[in-house]
């Protein structure tokens, strides 16, 4: 019974070692993924999508063509990559502070000025921002479910007064993008994000005064925990 019992053990030693080399091999694929997602913040902070070339991200991640196509088909599919990792969770964080807001115009506030904050404090996504802008897959859920939801929530309560909803979006998009460009280039204040998206809500029906008192609410900071995606990938 003696040899049956050493086959085992070297049955179980040798399935042991084939596990151990799979997850180091999934473990080394992850960090190699995670590398290149972090190159492309870095890249796409100083290139728009459009510039920047699938060159640019193997010489920031320091690996060969070979393994970026391992990865990625495309820079394109790079950036969804990283706006999934990233904004989009980082969007779910913003939005869980939102909720606890019940008027539609506090919620649209509280995420801008949120947004704006984690732009000014982490300057490198604050550049990926700026360089990508929120259209498309960059935009993530702040473009496609949560502002649409208390556009169209402001809307409904007489609040905003608008033709389309593109023109809601516009209007505060394009306004908030605008203001942590001009802020991350010292061309104004942190505030200016304020003044910008007030001048927004009354654009889009909202008594001045009004939008004045939202527009300066405090926010909550956002616990966005330091083993998070979006602290991983814009420190590296």
């Amino acid at each position: 019974m003696r040899p049956t019992a050493q086959s085992d053990e070297t049955t179980i030693d040798e399935a042991g070692g084939a596990d151990h080399r799979t997850r180091n091999g999934i473990l080394r694929r992850e960090q190699t993924r995670r590398k290149l997602m972090a190159a492309a913040v870095a890249v796409f902070s100083q290139k728009s999508p459009d510039a920047a070339s699938i060159d640019d991200f193997i010489a920031q991640a320091g690996v060969s063509r070979g393994t970026f196509y391992n990865h990625f088909r495309s820079t394109h599919e790079l950036l969804q990559a990283v706006n999934a990792a990233v904004s989009d969770g980082v969007l779910e964080v913003i939005d869980k502070m939102v909720l606890t807001f019940d008027d539609p115009l506090e919620r649209i506030a509280a995420g801008c000025l949120a947004y704006m904050s984690l732009a000014i404090e982490n300057r490198a996504w604050g550049r990926f921002i700026v360089q990508v802008g929120t259209q498309g897959e960059a935009g993530g859920k702040l473009v496609d479910v949560y502002l649409p939801r208390d556009i169209e929530m402001a809307a409904a309560n007489g609040d905003f007064r608008f033709s389309a909803m593109q023109v809601a979006h516009d209007a505060i998009l394009g306004g908030l993008v605008r203001s942590i460009q001009s802020v991350i280039l010292g061309r104004t204040q942190p505030d200016h994000v304020r003044e910008t998206l007030m001048v927004a809500f009354v654009g889009l029906g909202v008594d001045a005064e009004r939008a004045r008192r939202v527009c300066w609410m405090e926010v909550p900071k956002l616990p966005i925990s330091g083993d998070s995606d979006f602290s991983a990938l814009i420190s590296e």
